[in-house]
């Protein structure tokens, strides 16, 4: 099999049978994605003809589908999201903390995304906003990226959120940056305990409010004594929070939130072979030390387990608080930085140009490295210009 295998190659191979065997389970949102995967760069979704200025060398691009679970599509949205928040890092440590749902109230999230997707959100930020903001701890007002993942490595379905923290924030009168112990964030244990409790807290609300649809094995939580006797087992089970090592330095957080904020559920890179009825790919197994190793799944299940991951319609996986909250951010980060005493733009333009490089890199010629411009265009559903189809073949 060639080492470029895609998922869209495993759609387009076992796409339509899967439809056809699954066709009372599949939603709109889950043949939506399969649909734009299949089509993603294909002469389909129309695309244009570049030319290169200096040797002459013609190619065509096809347009891409930009649907937010293709694999394909997420490396020009990140380079584009990360390029907006140059000018919102701070000079300071950053933090990476994760917020993770247990086993049975991962099953209801997935009968309820939407609902449940919220709460873990406010959830998270609200426990970290907090604790933070308690003088026995930081004390002071922080600001986050939040960014939701429901996936472990082997495409099971993990529900759980990346919060990626400066390590500080602004006294409570706004007049002086407080700062974090060195190598040191929150404690998590207090953290969990006040995410556990808000957390299920918001989702008796939901259910007493009924927000919240319960199918198939899950049927009985809609009474109330069920759905009760779970919250207390729940309550009585420790819930995982944890926290990685501080990084610092702009050019270190770019990075570190480029691998999470666009993530899909599985990249083509790894994918190893599809043969037959049978797809195999790579994994990390963190139990055991991150060993790299490879699991081998039907081709149905592979489609099964990765659409298990699609977003409800409208629904933002990045999300931001405290002083990083989209109503105030700039005026908020600019406060941080005069109480910093550090340049706003300075120590970051390096890394801006870097984080541009590629998408210059996108218009260079591959043959001589010139420029290529753009000699013609075809929409979704037009044929590609003839003209230039023979030179390209």
């Amino acid at each position: 099999m060639s080492a470029r295998l895609e998922v869209a190659d495993i759609f387009r191979r076992h796409g339509e049978a899967y439809r056809q065997v699954n066709i009372g389970h599949l939603g709109r949102v889950e043949r939506r994605s399969m649909s734009a995967i299949e089509l993603c760069r294909t002469a389909e979704l129309g695309g244009h003809v570049e030319g290169c200025r200096s040797c002459g060398a013609i190619r065509v691009a096809y347009n891409s589908c930009r649907n937010r679970h293709c694999p394909k599509c997420q490396g020009q949205a990140c380079r584009d999201w990360l390029a907006a928040r140059q000018d919102e890092l701070l000079p300071v440590a950053y933090f990476h903390v994760v917020f993770t749902l247990p086993a049975a109230i991962a099953a209801i999230a997935f009968q309820n995304k939407a609902a449940v997707y919220t709460i873990l959100f406010k959830a998270a930020a609200e426990t970290l906003r907090t604790i933070a903001a308690d003088s026995r701890h930081l004390g002071a007002e922080i600001g986050l990226i939040a960014v939701l993942h429901s996936w472990g490595q082997t495409l099971t379905y993990h529900p759980h959120i990346h919060c990626i923290v400066p390590g500080g924030g602004l006294s409570p009168d706004g007049t002086r940056w407080i700062s974090c112990r060195p190598g040191f964030f929150l404690p998590v244990r207090v953290l969990s305990r006040l995410f556990r409790r808000r957390f299920l807290e918001e989702l008796r609300a939901a259910h007493d409010g009924g927000r919240l649809g319960f199918f198939g094995d899950l049927a009985h939580l809609a009474k109330p004594d069920a759905f009760a006797r779970l919250l207390a087992e729940a309550r009585r089970r420790e819930w995982v929070v944890y926290a990685k090592p501080p990084f610092g330095g702009p050019k270190q957080v770019l990075a570190y939130l480029g691998r999470y904020t666009h993530r899909v559920a599985i990249a083509n890179s790894r994918l190893i072979s599809m043969d037959d009825n049978r797809v195999a790919f790579r994994w990390r197994d963190y139990r055991h030390g991150g060993k790299t190793k490879i699991m081998t799944l039907d081709a149905h299940e592979f489609i099964r387990r990765f659409l298990l991951h699609t977003l409800p319609d409208g629904f933002h996986r990045i999300r931001h608080y405290g002083f990083l909250a989209n109503g105030h951010r700039a005026a908020r980060l600019d406060l941080c930085r005069r109480l910093l005493a550090s340049p706003q733009q300075d120590d970051l333009e390096a890394d801006a140009e870097s984080a541009a490089e590629p998408l210059a890199a996108a218009h260079r010629c591959p043959c001589c490295g010139g420029r290529m411009i753009t000699l013609a265009i075809w929409r979704c559903g037009q044929a590609p210009p003839s003209s230039f189809w023979n030179d390209t073949s």
